[in-house]
């Protein structure tokens, strides 16, 4: 009996088989036999017979998700996913079923060696996973740009490493939350990887002066998620209830909002359709603007254009795969398949493994219309039946009445601590904000009173309760700054729809932020002078490189801005994982965190702020804050400022559930957040100490950053809880407040000149 039915999939590409799969079927398995891995165990253990390799039908997957390249192209392309199948088998069987991290480790030490970046491969290979690996390399990176192979390496060691993620889960019986799994999946599943390899099988690199713009990343991250969550709806039966398997989306949401598994599936499956509908946004809306900022030329376009048409057919290819290869549950749906029974004109049948995968299935029986034409027919009907969600995320009523607000209860582990110099600091920010304009500016975002009730400096003393006075200042100053900028967007550039303006406005900004020389801009606002300030006190004593990497914390949260302001003019709610990505940013966390960093000096090697470890202890604490301003701000927001950024309103959009449930689930997230903290923390940490051999100063900086981070949340829940920015009744007052100078400034729009007066 299959656990749930497979929910009614978002489809809108058509799937076509490449004309060589034959050709591949033949070439694919005589390779996998020169390699070792078709009948020959390891270490007593077989991993796949030759009918395993024949059910599974991998050249059937690539031919289906690269159906343009030519013979030699789709037998190198097979061959890569033969051999990452079999490394995924491989790991199970030797590692994961009698879960030996040990072992893992040293196996997967390994395989860096047979993938570098420069140079030729000098390490022996021992097993079939080396022995692929390195044939593979050796056939693969001479056509491709040192960019493109420091990109494959990367992600393909990603791919490998995050294998140790899924056997410590397993070893700890721990389940994961959503947030932690969307982001963790998108590494050991290897859709990251299928990406690069669809550049190189359409010959599309894609410019490496934007590969790693956002623009890209979203194209990337939403067609891993897209392919990660199709196949963990297909594989819940194998993996879960056969493996064991923890990693598995289904299970993760299952358990989190504690629903029946066809609600997960469901769910999970709402997900994916997002993440499409969001690939889909950013190819059509972000992507042109990017390749016109950077000037791309015409070649460049194109390779664009190829990567994306790839990406495309790499979606409906492989989820036509998962509906046929006896790998995966997909009961009936072979029936339902938009190409049952059918063949493209001059292609071969399509094959259709039996369930038990002893061979070919019989001829389908009727399940709805076949032949010519019914692809679209379900094309359609898959854009019909998810219309209801895409149609939700434009439609939202701005300055809706928010009513009573049940929150959460707020899960803090931590106890406070204020910097003693708190009153002085007080003080001192609102002569710097005063001296930079901020009470005169035009439009006035802010007045003095305004600025005082705020209260950024008790938010500083809580984030760092042992700086010196002159640390706290400029703390309190950086967060005044991001604070009114954060609110200065969208009062000027989003409520007249000037994103051309926002974009000259971000230019300006970040010539105040010179590397190597003097400003390229004398400061004009106080948005402006405030920066300007803020940047020769900070990053004016750093070294080059320290200076460079906070420019780039600065500039995040400043493009951040950009973001918001294009949904805004869009009023659209974003998807809810490119939200809390994106939140991250918005919020300034970057800017807050690398701060405390550069007070670490040179004690941590700069390799081990990139682990997975401090990585997932920094994002579990950015993201725990971020709800946390979510649910505090989300009258602000929601009822007075007529916004779409906020995680209860991406929840409730995005299930489609009241808003006392939505700020259920997104406490519940808060929750999971921290407690993913405290384990990263408490059992991560440690291991990694050990791991890199670090010296006991390395660790002493490591346990004092975590510390850091304890406080920073403390500090700032406890200003959520004692500043006036989001109580009702002075909600209330700045909104009369408001809504008197508009009415004294006169109207204002097209045709209104006419009636001034002068």
């Amino acid at each position: 009996m299959q656990p749930f039915q497979q929910p009614e999939f978002y489809m809108p590409y058509p799937a076509r088989l490449n004309p060589n799969l034959e050709r591949a079927r033949e070439h694919s398995k005589a390779w996998a036999c020169a390699m070792d891995m078709i009948d020959v165990p390891q270490e007593g253990t077989l991993i796949w017979d030759e009918n395993d390799f024949d059910s599974h039908d991998y050249a059937l997957l690539c031919a289906y998700t690269h159906p343009d390249a030519d013979g030699p192209m789709l037998d190198l392309i097979t061959d890569w996913y033969v051999w990452v199948f079999y490394f995924d088998d491989h790991f199970v069987e030797l590692y994961k079923r009698n879960p030996d991290l040990a072992g893992a480790k040293e196996y997967l030490d390994r395989l860096p060696a047979f993938m570098p970046v420069e140079g030729p491969i000098t390490a022996e290979p021992t097993n079939p996973v080396e022995r692929g690996l390195a044939d593979l390399w050796q056939r693969t990176v001479p056509a491709r740009t040192a960019d493109w192979r420091r990109r494959y390496a990367e992600n393909t060691k990603h791919l490998l490493d995050e294998s140790l993620w899924e056997l410590s889960n397993i070893s700890r019986n721990r389940l994961s939350n959503p947030i932690e799994y969307i982001e963790m999946r998108r590494k050991v599943g290897g859709a990251p990887w299928s990406a690069n390899l669809v550049e190189h099988a359409v010959d599309s690199e894609v410019p490496a002066a934007i590969a790693s713009a956002r623009p890209m990343q979203v194209l990337r991250d939403t067609f891993s998620d897209a392919v990660h969550l199709r196949n963990d709806l297909f594989s819940y039966q194998r993996e879960v209830q056969d493996e064991g398997e923890l990693s598995n989306s289904v299970l993760v949401f299952e358990k989190f909002l504690d629903c029946s598994t066809q609600d997960a599936a469901d769910t999970v499956n709402d997900l994916l359709t997002s993440r499409l509908h969001q690939f889909e946004h950013t190819a059509l809306t972000e992507v042109p603007a990017l390749l016109d900022e950077n000037g791309v030329d015409p070649q460049g376009r194109l390779a664009v254009l190829g990567y994306v048409k790839g990406l495309q057919d790499w979606q409906s290819g492989g989820h036509e795969w998962h509906i046929r290869s006896s790998r995966y549950m997909n009961e009936g749906l072979v029936e339902q398949s938009a190409l049952a029974g059918q063949s493209a004109p001059g292609q071969p049948a399509l094959p259709q493994s039996a369930p038990d995968g002893t061979g070919p299935a019989t001829q389908p029986v009727l399940g709805g219309p076949t032949g010519l034409g019914t692809s679209a027919a379900r094309i359609v009907q898959s854009l019909l039946s998810t219309a209801p969600q895409r149609i939700r995320s434009f439609t939202h009523t701005p300055y809706e009445p928010a009513g009573p607000i049940r929150m959460p209860e707020i899960y803090m582990p931590f106890d406070l601590s204020l910097s003693p110099h708190l009153d002085v600091c007080r003080e001192n920010t609102a002569a710097w904000a005063r001296a930079m304009g901020i009470f005169d500016d035009v439009p006035r975002v802010w007045d003095e009173n305004q600025m005082r009730g705020y209260d950024l400096p008790l938010c500083s003393a809580g984030l760092d309760p042992d700086a010196t006075p002159e640390e706290l200042d400029l703390s309190a100053a950086w967060l005044t700054w991001g604070t009114y900028g954060d609110d200065y967007y969208p009062r000027v550039f989003g409520r007249t729809l000037d994103m051309a303006g926002a974009r000259a406005c971000n230019a300006r900004l970040k010539e105040l932020m010179p590397v190597e020389s003097a400003p390229a801009t004398a400061p004009v606002t106080p948005l402006e002078r405030g920066l300007a300030d803020l940047w020769a006190r900070t990053a004016g004593p750093m070294p080059v490189e320290t200076r460079r990497r906070f420019r780039a914390a600065v500039d995040t949260m400043i493009d951040s801005w950009l973001w918001e302001l294009h949904n805004q003019h869009l009023n659209r709610i974003p998807d809810p994982v490119d939200y809390f990505e994106m939140r991250r940013r918005t919020f300034g966390s970057d800017l807050t965190i690398s701060l405390a960093k550069f007070s670490h000096g040179e004690a941590v090697p700069p390799e081990i702020y990139r682990t997975r470890t401090i990585r997932n202890m920094e994002n579990s604490a950015i993201d725990y804050a971020t709800m946390l301003n979510d649910v505090f701000s989300y009258r602000k927001e929601i009822e007075y400022e007529g916004e779409v950024h906020n995680a209860v309103l991406v929840v409730r959009n995005f299930l489609d559930c009241d808003q006392d449930r939505a700020f259920e689930i997104v406490g519940d997230l808060m929750t999971a957040r921290m407690k993913q903290f405290q384990y990263t923390v408490d059992d991560e940490l440690p291991v990694l100490c050990e791991d890199f051999g670090l010296s006991s100063e390395s660790r002493a900086v490591l346990t004092r950053y975590a510390d850091e981070l304890r406080d920073w949340m403390s500090g700032i829940l406890n200003w959520h809880r004692e500043c006036v920015r989001y109580k009702d009744e002075d909600l209330r007052h700045d909104a009369v407040s408001q809504g008197l100078a508009a009415l004294l400034r006169g109207p204002s729009g097209l045709g209104t000149s006419a009636v001034e007066l002068r």
